[in-house]
């Protein structure tokens, strides 16, 4: 980056910041802001609301809400956030990976973003000694054993791990305070006072960071995902582990019928809903607190509407089922359980618009609650219909159909008792016009995800030609699977936050230094988990069947799915870090060449001409992660970190974000 780049970033117009989100924040104005600069789309969408809301008397009173916003806030609504929001195209307590696509706009944060973006800023700031810590923790500076191993292994002191400096000249890194041991507690400055240290430390390129720090941060950010991750998933665990002590023609059944379920249902369900993650954000942060009801609610209704034929499809799915694969009694048996499951469509899509209404809001502990209560209950529901009412197959649709209906019922619940009520304005008939701009918004990426879930349909429908006992052991390797994958995917996205969030503040190095301790992070999960499934490799199906064959192959074939573990991590965590320099496309058109040109025909190959069957089809699945987690690392190694950073502030100055592009050259 030139030297003229940081005099042209410190001379920016009166509170603007090196942000990613700052190019859609007028810098006259304070969050939240009364406009946003955001996609035609978008503007479309929320425009046509406003004026129909502002025509009718009954919400005149919801047009200006931004004085109550300052006033619960009062202490953050000067501050731009820098260091803490989420990236588009995730929504919190789901189980599956988003491909956010390019011209989508971020997310405008909220009063507990912002607040979480401060207390970033403080710990870089005080990491450098610009702040002085809270404590001082004298122990640490001596010249002891403990003190030298906490420097170097724990402290996130930038200074701790440099060369010690002898010449006893002020340099500009020198701690505007002096390191007095005897001071116990230092008071936290104020809001502004954080603010304007950290444009003045950023200018003059004095914040650092150490890995310590990263990986402190990142542990931060994904822990709470990967519960809530997990929680979710259990649901369908539940389902797998109950079938599973039935028999293995019903355990092949559940694995076809949840696949079938997820590609033509709950997959584009997601995938539409994602365009709540930007229009719920912008009708948030613009103010309109009541369009975030009206957006989810219209949402709901448009996914609604599409159920019919999809339930339709379930009803008569038999036949069909019957064709894709060569067992009768499994086919049957799927397409029971498809049957039942229609109950629970209306529940699969209010729960999808919930989430995006609570998470535009910062309330993204109202899922993890809900699943706290939801996700014991699944397994409850299980055994009260399977076993004690002895409904058999029937009873573990039947708890799932359920559990899908009474987790919005806790989340509306939640919203109604707890917190997040205030973007509720009631049912309303505006919910009912302005589809058209929301579903082109929405098509997009429904058609990314369904993309990319088409391939595990089809590896499974494969797995059925090979007979029950092989389509039974691909519901336990899907399961053990999708589980393990459920640790890195929540760290990508914690990657992807801090890395946009770092290169938005002009800050290449510490970015650089976060992607290379997230990829350490990726291979360290990727080596547990191939661990886990290598040494209990026979635990594990036990875990969920009795039948020995199904074990056997499952203890075959889980050794590929461990080596497999190593690469979908590092491809999980690669396509994070591309998202936090907004090249997104890179590691979307990676994914989909290696899916379809790569990972299926080897997988079709190697099970089928050359006859290792279910092994083969993993063996596909591993090579084509390998190929897009190489082809996306090798990106990330050519690519020009400070350049990147230099387009992001570029973005910031042009009026026209979408034609302005990070651009990556060779090292």
């Amino acid at each position: 980056m030139s030297e003229s780049e940081p005099r042209q970033i410190q001379g920016r117009s009166e509170g603007r910041r090196e942000s990613l989100l700052a190019e859609f924040l007028p810098g006259s104005l304070t969050l939240p802001p009364s406009f946003v600069a955001t996609s035609p789309i978008v503007r479309e969408i929320l425009g046509r609301d406003i004026a129909e809301c502002s025509s009718e008397p009954d919400d005149e009173t919801h047009a200006t809400p931004e004085s109550d916003d300052e006033s619960e806030h009062p202490s953050t609504q000067a501050i731009e956030p820098k260091l803490a929001f989420h990236p588009n195209g995730v929504a919190y307590g789901c189980g599956f990976s988003t491909v956010p696509l390019q011209g989508l706009d971020r997310p405008v944060p909220n009063p507990r973003e912002v607040e979480e973006s401060l207390q970033a800023e403080l710990s870089l700031l005080r990491d450098n000694d610009i702040i002085p810590s809270k404590s001082s923790h004298s122990w640490t500076r001596r010249d002891s054993l403990p003190g030298r191993v906490y420097r170097h292994v724990f402290s996130t002191k930038t200074r701790d791990h440099e060369e010690p400096d002898f010449s006893g000249a002020a340099a500009e890194t020198t701690p505007l305070l002096p390191d007095d041991s005897s001071i116990d507690e230092l008071p936290t400055p104020p809001p502004n006072e954080i603010h304007e240290r950290w444009e003045e430390a950023v200018a003059t390129h004095s914040v650092k960071t150490s890995w310590q720090r990263e990986t402190k941060t990142l542990v931060q950010y994904s822990a709470p995902l990967i519960a809530t991750f997990l929680l979710h998933y259990s649901v369908t665990i539940g389902s797998v582990l109950t079938v599973g002590r039935l028999g293995m023609v019903e355990l092949a059944a559940v694995n076809l019928a949840t696949m079938t379920a997820s590609i033509t249902c709950y997959v584009p369900v997601q995938g539409l809903a994602t365009c709540l993650d930007t229009l719920c954000a912008q009708a948030y942060g613009s103010g309109h607190k009541h369009l975030v009801g009206l957006q989810a609610q219209r949402m709901t209704w448009l996914l609604w509407i599409l159920m019919v034929p999809i339930a339709f499809l379930w009803w008569f799915s038999e036949p069909i089922l019957r064709v894709l694969v060569p067992g009768e009694e499994t086919a049957a048996l799927a397409a029971l359980y498809l049957r039942v499951l229609i109950i629970g469509m209306p529940g699969v899509a209010a729960f999808e618009s919930g989430k995006r209404f609570v998470q535009s809001q910062g309330l993204f502990h109202a899922t993890t609650y809900t699943l706290l209560i939801g996700a014991p209950l699944s397994f409850l529901q299980n055994w009260f219909f399977v076993f004690k009412l002895g409904w058999h197959f029937a009873g573990a649709a039947t708890a799932m159909a359920v559990t899908q209906n009474l987790l919005p019922i806790l989340l509306i619940l939640y919203v109604r008792f707890f917190e997040g009520s205030q973007c509720w304005n009631g049912f309303s008939k505006k919910a009912f016009r302005n589809w058209g701009p929301m579903i082109k918004l929405a098509l997009p990426g429904m058609i990314m995800i369904e993309a990319q879930f088409s391939v595990l349909e089809i590896l499974t429908i494969a797995a059925g030609q090979f007979g029950t006992a092989q389509l039974a052991a691909q519901s336990v390797l899907i399961t053990i699977t999708s589980t393990s994958f459920n640790i890195p995917f929540p760290l990508a996205i914690a990657t992807s936050t801090r890395v946009a969030n770092l290169i938005g503040a002009n800050l290449s190095d510490a970015a650089r230094t976060t992607a290379k301790v997230a990829i350490v992070a990726a291979c360290t999960v990727g080596l547990f988990n191939l661990t886990i499934f290598a040494t209990l490799r026979r635990v594990l199906p036990q875990v969920f069947t009795d039948d020995e064959e199904v074990i056997d192959v499952v203890s075959r074939v889980i050794l590929v799915c461990a080596l497999m573990q190593i690469f979908d991590a590092l491809a999980a965590v690669s396509h994070g870090i591309l998202r936090g320099v907004g090249r997104q496309a890179i590691g979307g058109y990676a994914n989909l060449f290696s899916y379809y040109l790569v990972a299926l025909p080897i997988s079709l190959s190697t099970a089928f001409p050359l006859g290792w069957e279910l092994a083969g089809l993993w063996f596909g699945v591993t090579i084509g992660l390998a190929v897009v987690s190489g082809l996306e690392l090798l990106y990330l190694y050519h690519s020009d970190w400070d350049q990147a950073a230099a387009q992001a502030e570029a973005r910031m100055r042009s009026e026209d974000t979408g034609n302005i592009e990070p651009k990556f050259t060779n090292a």
